[in-house]
């Protein structure tokens, strides 16, 4: 079986040991390197890289998504396996847009631990069942809200908005759909309304974020 050089970045002991009792009886992963803190672990990766990096996110003097932005760039081989107490999808999401291709917690069983390192050398990305199905129902529960946020337009308020959009003044917008002014300001209010915006610039905005407009 191909040997893995394995690296933790912790500063607790307790960690440290109890992942270091987990890898004994698998021998084709070697323990190459020990770090407590940010500036040790770059120190560390200077003299010797390993082929899985254990990455907490809190050190004691710099941030995991720092840490890991910085060693990817110099030692892009590196695959970082986040392992932290920390069960938000904000901070799955920061880690692994950070670079990082997998993500456990520190109460990880032995069997997801080695499953997780394996997956990784394979070139593959892990992230603890657990917290992949939390990640899912925030994504859907987000999806869900952005959905209810979008305004329903009709054909010609979504004409209008497109035009506003493009700095056309209510007079301009008239002439070009051969509307009476009042009818386009009409609409104009209409679509603010619905928008829940108080002026021209928030209308713009909100149609740029809600991607009601090209």
């Amino acid at each position: 079986m191909e040997q893995i050089k394995l690296a933790i970045a912790d500063d607790h002991q307790v960690v440290l040991s109890g992942i270091q009792n987990m890898l004994k009886p698998f021998s084709h992963i070697i323990l190459c390197g020990q770090y407590g803190s940010g500036s040790a672990l770059l120190a560390g990766l200077e003299l010797q890289q390993p082929d899985i990096l254990l990455l907490d996110i809190q050190m004691p003097d710099k941030s995991g998504d720092d840490l890991a932005r910085t060693i990817l760039k110099k030692y892009p081989r590196i695959k970082i396996l986040v392992l932290t107490v920390f069960d938000t999808p904000f901070y799955i999401r920061s880690m692994m847009q950070s670079g990082c291709q997998g993500y456990l917690l520190k109460n990880t069983d032995q069997r997801t631990l080695i499953e997780a390192i394996e997956t990784l050398h394979n070139d593959g990305q892990y992230i603890e069942p657990a917290l992949k199905e939390q990640l899912l129902q925030n994504m859907l529960r987000l999806k869900k809200q952005h959905a209810q946020a979008v305004p329903i337009l009709t054909r010609r308020e979504k004409d209008i908005l497109q035009l506003i959009v493009g700095e056309l003044t209510s007079q301009e917008i008239a002439d070009k759909l051969f509307l009476s002014l009042r009818t386009v300001e009409k609409y104009r209010l209409n679509i603010m309304q619905k928008m829940r915006v108080k002026n021209t610039a928030g209308l713009v905005k909100a149609a740029l974020e809600l991607g009601l407009v090209d």
